[in-house]
Protein backbone atom coordinates (compact mmCIF):
# COMPACT_ATOMS: atom_id res chain seq x y z
CA UNK A 1 0.00 0.00 0.00
CA UNK A 2 1.37 3.39 -0.58
CA UNK A 3 2.87 5.61 2.24
CA UNK A 4 1.74 8.83 3.02
CA UNK A 5 4.22 11.40 3.43
CA UNK A 6 3.95 14.63 6.03
CA UNK A 7 4.96 16.96 2.92
CA UNK A 8 2.09 15.75 0.80
CA UNK A 9 -0.62 15.94 3.46
CA UNK A 10 -0.71 19.50 4.08
CA UNK A 11 -1.80 21.16 0.89
CA UNK A 12 -3.76 24.33 0.89
CA UNK A 13 -6.01 23.56 -2.13
CA UNK A 14 -9.76 24.17 -1.41
CA UNK A 15 -13.11 22.14 -2.26
CA UNK A 16 -14.85 24.68 -5.46
CA UNK A 17 -11.33 26.26 -6.14
CA UNK A 18 -9.46 24.69 -9.81
CA UNK A 19 -6.09 26.29 -9.05
CA UNK A 20 -3.31 24.29 -8.32
CA UNK A 21 -0.95 26.13 -6.23
CA UNK A 22 0.46 24.75 -3.05
CA UNK A 23 1.00 27.90 -1.27
CA UNK A 24 -0.06 28.57 1.60
CA UNK A 25 -0.19 32.01 2.62
CA UNK A 26 -2.66 34.81 1.64
CA UNK A 27 -2.65 36.98 -1.41
CA UNK A 28 0.20 39.98 -0.75
CA UNK A 29 -1.16 43.14 0.10
CA UNK A 30 -4.62 41.69 0.48
CA UNK A 31 -4.99 39.10 3.77
CA UNK A 32 -1.39 38.12 5.64
CA UNK A 33 -3.71 35.12 6.91
CA UNK A 34 -2.34 32.30 5.64
CA UNK A 35 -4.79 29.76 3.76
CA UNK A 36 -5.06 27.42 7.76
CA UNK A 37 -6.18 30.75 9.73
CA UNK A 38 -8.74 31.35 6.98
CA UNK A 39 -10.09 27.83 7.52
CA UNK A 40 -10.01 28.77 11.42
CA UNK A 41 -12.28 32.21 10.81
CA UNK A 42 -14.37 30.67 8.41
CA UNK A 43 -15.99 28.20 10.91
CA UNK A 44 -16.10 30.02 13.78
CA UNK A 45 -18.02 33.42 12.01
CA UNK A 46 -20.29 30.54 10.10
CA UNK A 47 -24.26 30.05 10.66
CA UNK A 48 -23.78 26.57 11.00
CA UNK A 49 -21.06 27.13 13.40
CA UNK A 50 -22.98 29.39 15.88
CA UNK A 51 -26.49 27.09 15.76
CA UNK A 52 -24.10 25.09 17.84
CA UNK A 53 -24.75 26.89 20.67
CA UNK A 54 -28.35 25.72 21.70
CA UNK A 55 -27.56 22.25 20.30
CA UNK A 56 -27.11 19.91 23.30
CA UNK A 57 -23.60 18.67 24.34
CA UNK A 58 -24.96 16.12 27.18
CA UNK A 59 -27.61 17.57 29.68
CA UNK A 60 -30.42 19.35 28.39
CA UNK A 61 -30.34 23.13 27.91
CA UNK A 62 -31.17 25.99 28.65
CA UNK A 63 -30.85 25.27 32.80
CA UNK A 64 -30.34 27.35 35.76
CA UNK A 65 -26.71 25.94 36.24
CA UNK A 66 -24.65 26.65 33.00
CA UNK A 67 -23.53 23.14 31.19
CA UNK A 68 -21.50 22.33 27.96
CA UNK A 69 -23.54 22.85 24.55
CA UNK A 70 -21.81 21.95 21.36
CA UNK A 71 -20.15 25.48 20.68
CA UNK A 72 -18.69 25.47 24.04
CA UNK A 73 -17.73 21.59 23.86
CA UNK A 74 -15.98 22.73 19.96
CA UNK A 75 -14.76 25.76 21.36
CA UNK A 76 -12.60 23.59 24.17
CA UNK A 77 -11.87 20.96 22.02
CA UNK A 78 -10.13 23.58 19.62
CA UNK A 79 -8.09 25.11 21.98
CA UNK A 80 -6.78 21.66 23.29
CA UNK A 81 -6.27 20.51 19.65
CA UNK A 82 -4.28 23.35 18.61
CA UNK A 83 -2.12 22.61 21.35
CA UNK A 84 -1.69 19.33 20.47
CA UNK A 85 -0.85 20.48 16.82
CA UNK A 86 1.80 22.58 18.58
CA UNK A 87 3.10 19.84 20.66
CA UNK A 88 3.14 17.50 17.79
CA UNK A 89 4.04 19.82 15.13
CA UNK A 90 7.48 20.85 16.94
CA UNK A 91 8.48 17.32 17.11
CA UNK A 92 8.01 16.33 13.31
CA UNK A 93 9.68 19.59 12.60
CA UNK A 94 12.71 18.84 14.86
CA UNK A 95 12.79 15.09 13.42
CA UNK A 96 12.68 15.92 9.90
CA UNK A 97 14.62 19.00 10.15
CA UNK A 98 16.58 18.58 6.78
CA UNK A 99 13.11 18.88 4.86
CA UNK A 100 13.66 22.76 4.59
CA UNK A 101 11.83 25.81 5.85
CA UNK A 102 8.19 25.42 4.26
CA UNK A 103 7.96 22.01 5.72
CA UNK A 104 9.31 23.53 9.24
CA UNK A 105 6.95 26.32 9.01
CA UNK A 106 4.12 24.60 8.05
CA UNK A 107 4.66 22.03 10.93
CA UNK A 108 5.89 23.82 13.79
CA UNK A 109 3.50 27.16 12.67
CA UNK A 110 0.25 26.13 10.97
CA UNK A 111 -0.74 22.56 12.02
CA UNK A 112 -2.04 23.78 15.21
CA UNK A 113 -4.44 26.26 13.31
CA UNK A 114 -5.55 22.93 11.17
CA UNK A 115 -5.94 21.06 14.17
CA UNK A 116 -7.77 23.74 15.88
CA UNK A 117 -10.00 24.20 13.16
CA UNK A 118 -10.64 20.66 12.60
CA UNK A 119 -11.70 20.69 16.11
CA UNK A 120 -14.12 23.82 15.57
CA UNK A 121 -16.12 21.84 12.66
CA UNK A 122 -15.86 18.22 14.14
CA UNK A 123 -19.54 18.38 15.73
CA UNK A 124 -21.21 20.53 12.88
CA UNK A 125 -23.21 18.14 10.99
CA UNK A 126 -24.83 16.68 14.81
CA UNK A 127 -28.23 17.21 14.79
CA UNK A 128 -30.48 18.68 17.06
CA UNK A 129 -30.72 16.80 20.87
CA UNK A 130 -27.03 15.00 20.95
CA UNK A 131 -26.28 11.59 19.09
CA UNK A 132 -30.06 10.59 19.95
CA UNK A 133 -30.78 12.64 17.40
CA UNK A 134 -28.92 10.52 15.05
CA UNK A 135 -30.49 7.39 16.07
CA UNK A 136 -34.22 9.05 15.56
CA UNK A 137 -33.31 9.51 12.13
CA UNK A 138 -31.86 6.41 11.75
CA UNK A 139 -34.91 4.69 13.48
CA UNK A 140 -37.25 6.40 10.99
CA UNK A 141 -35.90 5.51 7.85
CA UNK A 142 -35.81 1.73 9.51
CA UNK A 143 -39.25 1.72 10.19
CA UNK A 144 -40.30 3.13 6.88
CA UNK A 145 -43.03 0.94 4.93
CA UNK A 146 -45.89 1.33 2.67
CA UNK A 147 -45.03 3.12 -0.15
CA UNK A 148 -42.51 5.41 1.67
CA UNK A 149 -40.43 2.35 2.25
CA UNK A 150 -41.12 0.58 -1.29
CA UNK A 151 -40.01 4.02 -2.94
CA UNK A 152 -36.95 4.37 -0.45
CA UNK A 153 -35.78 0.64 -1.67
CA UNK A 154 -36.09 1.21 -5.40
CA UNK A 155 -35.55 4.43 -6.07
CA UNK A 156 -32.02 4.85 -3.78
CA UNK A 157 -29.27 2.49 -4.37
CA UNK A 158 -27.70 0.59 -1.20
CA UNK A 159 -25.42 3.34 -0.10
CA UNK A 160 -27.88 6.07 -0.56
CA UNK A 161 -30.30 3.79 1.61
CA UNK A 162 -27.26 3.36 4.26
CA UNK A 163 -26.77 7.13 4.66
CA UNK A 164 -30.00 7.24 6.03
CA UNK A 165 -30.51 4.05 7.83
CA UNK A 166 -26.91 4.12 9.49
CA UNK A 167 -27.52 8.38 9.46
CA UNK A 168 -23.63 9.80 11.01
CA UNK A 169 -22.92 13.03 12.23
CA UNK A 170 -19.40 12.76 10.94
CA UNK A 171 -20.38 12.75 7.11
CA UNK A 172 -23.30 15.10 7.72
CA UNK A 173 -20.15 17.08 8.83
CA UNK A 174 -18.47 17.21 5.66
CA UNK A 175 -21.20 17.16 3.33
CA UNK A 176 -22.17 20.69 5.65
CA UNK A 177 -18.36 21.76 4.91
CA UNK A 178 -18.21 20.94 1.24
CA UNK A 179 -21.73 20.91 0.08
CA UNK A 180 -22.64 24.43 -2.13
CA UNK A 181 -26.95 23.47 -1.44
CA UNK A 182 -28.79 25.72 -3.24
CA UNK A 183 -25.73 28.43 -4.06
CA UNK A 184 -24.22 28.58 -7.46
CA UNK A 185 -20.41 28.97 -5.69
CA UNK A 186 -19.46 25.54 -5.49
CA UNK A 187 -17.01 23.82 -2.49
CA UNK A 188 -19.12 24.99 0.61
CA UNK A 189 -17.21 26.86 2.70
CA UNK A 190 -14.07 26.12 0.69
CA UNK A 191 -11.83 24.74 3.47
CA UNK A 192 -8.17 23.82 2.47
CA UNK A 193 -8.26 19.84 1.73
CA UNK A 194 -5.57 19.79 4.91
CA UNK A 195 -8.45 20.71 7.55
CA UNK A 196 -11.03 18.40 5.83
CA UNK A 197 -9.17 15.38 5.65
CA UNK A 198 -8.16 16.34 9.33
CA UNK A 199 -12.23 15.65 10.30
CA UNK A 200 -12.99 12.57 8.17
CA UNK A 201 -12.52 9.52 11.90
CA UNK A 202 -13.83 7.36 9.41
CA UNK A 203 -13.38 7.79 5.59
CA UNK A 204 -15.67 5.08 4.19
CA UNK A 205 -18.30 5.48 2.51
CA UNK A 206 -21.82 4.04 4.37
CA UNK A 207 -21.88 0.45 2.12
CA UNK A 208 -18.38 -0.32 3.51
CA UNK A 209 -18.48 1.75 6.75
CA UNK A 210 -19.95 0.39 10.46
CA UNK A 211 -17.44 -2.62 10.31
CA UNK A 212 -15.99 -2.30 13.31
CA UNK A 213 -13.10 -4.77 11.74
CA UNK A 214 -11.14 -1.59 10.70
CA UNK A 215 -11.09 1.67 12.34
CA UNK A 216 -11.43 3.32 9.21
CA UNK A 217 -15.00 1.67 8.96
CA UNK A 218 -16.14 1.62 12.16
CA UNK A 219 -18.63 4.34 10.94
CA UNK A 220 -18.83 6.29 7.69
CA UNK A 221 -17.43 9.79 6.85
CA UNK A 222 -18.90 10.83 3.67
CA UNK A 223 -22.10 10.28 1.95
CA UNK A 224 -22.66 8.85 -1.23
CA UNK A 225 -23.32 12.37 -2.75
CA UNK A 226 -19.83 13.73 -1.83
CA UNK A 227 -18.16 10.56 -2.78
CA UNK A 228 -16.11 12.28 -5.49
CA UNK A 229 -15.13 15.73 -3.47
CA UNK A 230 -13.26 13.16 -0.97
CA UNK A 231 -11.40 10.97 -3.26
CA UNK A 232 -10.41 14.58 -5.02
CA UNK A 233 -9.27 15.13 -1.03
CA UNK A 234 -7.32 12.04 -0.80
CA UNK A 235 -6.09 12.07 -4.26
CA UNK A 236 -4.30 15.05 -3.56
CA UNK A 237 -2.89 14.52 -0.25
CA UNK A 238 -1.73 10.96 -1.22
CA UNK A 239 -4.21 9.37 0.87
CA UNK A 240 -4.30 5.43 0.27
CA UNK A 241 -7.05 3.28 -0.57
CA UNK A 242 -7.64 0.50 1.37
CA UNK A 243 -9.39 -1.94 -0.78
CA UNK A 244 -9.05 -1.79 -5.05
CA UNK A 245 -13.41 -0.91 -5.94
CA UNK A 246 -14.41 0.45 -2.34
CA UNK A 247 -14.47 3.41 -1.13
CA UNK A 248 -13.25 2.75 1.94
CA UNK A 249 -8.86 4.48 2.68
CA UNK A 250 -6.49 5.39 5.00
CA UNK A 251 -6.85 7.55 7.76
CA UNK A 252 -4.97 11.35 7.42
CA UNK A 253 -2.47 11.08 10.15
CA UNK A 254 -4.09 14.64 11.39
CA UNK A 255 -7.52 13.02 12.44
CA UNK A 256 -5.60 11.01 15.20
CA UNK A 257 -5.09 14.56 16.93
CA UNK A 258 -8.61 15.81 16.47
CA UNK A 259 -9.75 12.55 17.34
CA UNK A 260 -7.80 13.16 20.72
CA UNK A 261 -8.92 16.37 21.64
CA UNK A 262 -12.33 14.99 21.60
CA UNK A 263 -11.76 12.36 23.22
CA UNK A 264 -9.66 14.38 26.29
CA UNK A 265 -12.04 17.11 26.25
CA UNK A 266 -15.49 15.09 26.63
CA UNK A 267 -14.54 12.70 28.90
CA UNK A 268 -12.76 15.31 31.13
CA UNK A 269 -15.64 18.05 31.03
CA UNK A 270 -18.74 15.35 31.50
CA UNK A 271 -17.86 14.86 34.79
CA UNK A 272 -17.45 18.97 35.46
CA UNK A 273 -20.67 19.42 34.24
CA UNK A 274 -21.90 16.68 36.37
CA UNK A 275 -20.67 17.97 39.68
CA UNK A 276 -22.20 21.42 38.71
CA UNK A 277 -25.32 19.59 38.68
CA UNK A 278 -24.53 18.05 41.78
CA UNK A 279 -24.94 14.40 40.03
CA UNK A 280 -20.65 13.85 40.56
CA UNK A 281 -19.60 14.27 43.90
CA UNK A 282 -16.03 16.07 44.73
CA UNK A 283 -14.17 13.49 46.08
CA UNK A 284 -15.56 10.64 43.21
CA UNK A 285 -13.83 13.52 40.54
CA UNK A 286 -10.86 13.44 42.99
CA UNK A 287 -10.10 9.88 43.19
CA UNK A 288 -10.78 9.76 39.66
CA UNK A 289 -8.40 12.25 38.07
CA UNK A 290 -5.27 12.38 40.75
CA UNK A 291 -5.18 8.80 40.27
CA UNK A 292 -3.33 9.84 37.20
CA UNK A 293 -0.74 11.77 39.01
CA UNK A 294 0.66 8.78 40.87
CA UNK A 295 4.10 7.68 38.87
CA UNK A 296 4.94 11.31 38.09
CA UNK A 297 7.18 13.71 39.14
CA UNK A 298 8.77 16.95 39.63
CA UNK A 299 5.97 19.93 38.67
CA UNK A 300 3.00 17.24 38.09
CA UNK A 301 3.90 14.50 41.44
CA UNK A 302 0.77 13.50 43.06
CA UNK A 303 1.50 15.34 46.49
CA UNK A 304 2.22 18.41 45.07
CA UNK A 305 -1.18 18.11 42.77
CA UNK A 306 -2.84 16.94 45.59
CA UNK A 307 -1.42 20.14 47.78
CA UNK A 308 -2.47 22.75 45.93
CA UNK A 309 -5.84 20.94 45.02
CA UNK A 310 -6.69 21.08 49.06
CA UNK A 311 -5.41 24.57 48.81
CA UNK A 312 -8.25 26.35 46.73
CA UNK A 313 -11.42 26.95 48.69
CA UNK A 314 -14.13 26.48 46.44
CA UNK A 315 -15.08 22.86 44.97
CA UNK A 316 -15.90 24.39 41.09
CA UNK A 317 -12.28 25.79 41.57
CA UNK A 318 -11.14 22.48 42.73
CA UNK A 319 -12.30 20.51 39.93
CA UNK A 320 -11.40 23.19 37.42
CA UNK A 321 -7.56 22.93 38.84
CA UNK A 322 -7.96 19.20 38.30
CA UNK A 323 -9.43 19.54 34.86
CA UNK A 324 -6.22 21.50 33.70
CA UNK A 325 -3.85 19.67 35.39
CA UNK A 326 -5.46 16.43 33.58
CA UNK A 327 -5.55 17.75 30.15
CA UNK A 328 -2.06 19.55 29.91
CA UNK A 329 -0.80 15.76 31.48
CA UNK A 330 -2.57 13.77 28.33
CA UNK A 331 -1.25 16.28 25.76
CA UNK A 332 1.64 15.85 26.25
CA UNK A 333 0.86 11.33 26.90
CA UNK A 334 -0.54 11.51 23.22
CA UNK A 335 2.24 13.84 21.68
CA UNK A 336 4.77 10.93 22.45
CA UNK A 337 2.27 8.37 21.60
CA UNK A 338 1.72 10.27 18.23
CA UNK A 339 5.34 10.43 17.60
CA UNK A 340 6.28 6.68 18.68
CA UNK A 341 4.14 5.16 16.14
CA UNK A 342 4.88 7.39 13.12
CA UNK A 343 5.78 4.62 10.48
CA UNK A 344 2.58 3.05 11.17
CA UNK A 345 0.23 6.48 10.99
CA UNK A 346 2.47 7.29 7.44
CA UNK A 347 1.31 3.82 6.47
CA UNK A 348 -1.98 3.41 7.39
CA UNK A 349 -1.90 0.73 10.17
CA UNK A 350 -2.96 2.32 13.24
CA UNK A 351 -5.61 0.74 14.60
CA UNK A 352 -6.72 2.78 17.61
CA UNK A 353 -7.11 5.83 19.00
CA UNK A 354 -4.25 7.11 20.85
CA UNK A 355 -6.00 7.31 24.10
CA UNK A 356 -6.06 3.57 24.16
CA UNK A 357 -1.87 3.65 23.68
CA UNK A 358 -2.01 5.15 27.25
CA UNK A 359 0.05 3.09 29.37
CA UNK A 360 -2.20 -0.12 30.81
CA UNK A 361 -2.22 2.02 34.20
CA UNK A 362 -4.02 4.61 32.44
CA UNK A 363 -5.73 2.94 30.09
CA UNK A 364 -7.72 1.28 33.10
CA UNK A 365 -8.07 4.73 34.72
CA UNK A 366 -10.03 6.05 31.48
CA UNK A 367 -11.97 2.93 31.57
CA UNK A 368 -12.99 3.60 34.80
CA UNK A 369 -14.62 7.39 33.72
CA UNK A 370 -15.89 5.35 30.81
CA UNK A 371 -18.03 2.76 33.08
CA UNK A 372 -18.57 5.61 35.50
CA UNK A 373 -20.02 8.04 32.96
CA UNK A 374 -22.21 5.28 31.53
CA UNK A 375 -23.67 4.61 34.64
CA UNK A 376 -24.09 8.09 36.26
CA UNK A 377 -23.93 10.61 33.62
CA UNK A 378 -25.30 9.10 30.14
CA UNK A 379 -28.09 7.20 31.84
CA UNK A 380 -28.61 10.62 34.24
CA UNK A 381 -32.75 10.79 34.38
CA UNK A 382 -32.49 14.24 32.52
CA UNK A 383 -30.39 12.80 29.82
CA UNK A 384 -32.72 10.08 29.07
CA UNK A 385 -35.55 12.45 29.03
CA UNK A 386 -34.34 14.69 26.66
CA UNK A 387 -32.85 11.49 24.13
CA UNK A 388 -36.58 10.68 24.29
CA UNK A 389 -37.72 13.98 23.20
CA UNK A 390 -35.17 13.99 20.51
CA UNK A 391 -37.01 10.46 19.19
CA UNK A 392 -40.31 12.27 19.09
CA UNK A 393 -39.79 15.86 18.16
CA UNK A 394 -37.03 14.50 14.66
CA UNK A 395 -39.51 11.53 14.00
CA UNK A 396 -42.20 13.29 13.76
CA UNK A 397 -41.04 16.03 11.46
CA UNK A 398 -39.50 13.49 9.42
CA UNK A 399 -42.75 12.16 9.52
CA UNK A 400 -44.43 15.36 8.35
CA UNK A 401 -42.48 16.26 5.39
CA UNK A 402 -40.65 12.47 4.15
CA UNK A 403 -44.40 12.26 3.49
CA UNK A 404 -44.62 15.90 1.83
CA UNK A 405 -41.61 14.97 -0.64
CA UNK A 406 -43.55 11.55 -1.28
CA UNK A 407 -46.67 13.50 -2.39
CA UNK A 408 -45.12 17.52 -3.46
CA UNK A 409 -48.94 18.22 -5.50
CA UNK A 410 -50.84 17.55 -1.96
CA UNK A 411 -52.65 20.99 -0.74
CA UNK A 412 -50.63 20.00 2.68
CA UNK A 413 -47.62 18.81 1.08
CA UNK A 414 -47.48 22.46 -0.87
CA UNK A 415 -47.76 23.95 3.08
CA UNK A 416 -44.84 22.17 4.37
CA UNK A 417 -43.06 22.07 1.82
CA UNK A 418 -42.64 26.20 2.32
CA UNK A 419 -41.79 25.90 5.59
CA UNK A 420 -38.01 24.56 4.58
CA UNK A 421 -35.44 27.05 4.02
CA UNK A 422 -34.58 27.67 0.24
CA UNK A 423 -31.07 26.17 0.41
CA UNK A 424 -32.28 23.02 0.47
CA UNK A 425 -34.24 22.45 -2.59
CA UNK A 426 -36.71 19.79 -3.11
CA UNK A 427 -37.27 18.95 -6.52
CA UNK A 428 -40.24 16.78 -6.62
CA UNK A 429 -38.68 15.44 -10.24
CA UNK A 430 -39.03 11.50 -11.00
CA UNK A 431 -35.23 9.85 -9.90
CA UNK A 432 -34.14 12.34 -7.42
CA UNK A 433 -35.89 11.09 -3.91
CA UNK A 434 -32.51 10.60 -2.81
CA UNK A 435 -31.61 14.05 -3.59
CA UNK A 436 -35.42 15.33 -1.66
CA UNK A 437 -34.46 13.16 0.90
CA UNK A 438 -31.42 14.68 1.88
CA UNK A 439 -32.62 18.08 1.56
CA UNK A 440 -35.30 17.13 4.34
CA UNK A 441 -32.60 16.10 6.34
CA UNK A 442 -30.02 18.72 6.04
CA UNK A 443 -32.91 20.71 6.88
CA UNK A 444 -33.83 19.02 10.41
CA UNK A 445 -29.82 18.21 10.92
CA UNK A 446 -28.88 21.67 11.12
CA UNK A 447 -31.98 22.61 13.79
CA UNK A 448 -30.83 23.78 16.76
CA UNK A 449 -32.90 21.93 20.02
CA UNK A 450 -34.90 24.89 20.72
CA UNK A 451 -36.06 25.98 17.04
CA UNK A 452 -36.81 22.01 16.56
CA UNK A 453 -39.22 21.40 19.20
CA UNK A 454 -40.77 24.68 18.67
CA UNK A 455 -41.51 24.25 15.12
CA UNK A 456 -42.78 20.10 15.68
CA UNK A 457 -45.50 21.90 18.33
CA UNK A 458 -46.40 24.26 15.39
CA UNK A 459 -46.73 22.17 12.40
CA UNK A 460 -48.25 18.71 14.59
CA UNK A 461 -51.17 21.56 16.09
CA UNK A 462 -49.64 21.26 19.46
CA UNK A 463 -49.10 24.99 19.81
CA UNK A 464 -51.02 27.97 17.31
CA UNK A 465 -48.38 30.16 15.69
CA UNK A 466 -48.20 33.63 16.11
CA UNK A 467 -47.95 37.00 13.79
CA UNK A 468 -44.15 38.08 13.88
Amino acid sequence: MQKMNWRQLYSPLRTGSSGTSRTTNGAAGVDRRTSFLRDYDRIIFSSAFRRLQNKTQVFPLPGPVFVHNRLTHSLEVASVGRSLGKAVGDALADRHASEGEEFREFYKYELPSVIAAGCLAHDIGNPPFGHSGEDAIRNFFRGLDGEGGRRFKEELTPNQQRDFLFFEGNANAFRTLTHHFSEKTQGGFRLTYATLASIIKYPSDSLNGFNKQQLATKKSGFFDSEIGTYQTIAAELGIPQLAAGRNVFARHPFVYLVEAADDICYRIIDFEDAHRLNIISIDTIKELFLSFFDNEEGYDARDRVEKVFHDINDDNQKVQFLRAKLINLLIYRVRDIFMANEELLLEGRLERSLIDYLPDREVALVKRIDAYSVQHIYNHRSVVEIEIAGYNVIGGMLKEFFGAVLHPGNAKSEKLLQLISRQFVITGEPGRLYHDIQSVVDFIAGMTDLYAVDLYRKITGMAFPQIR
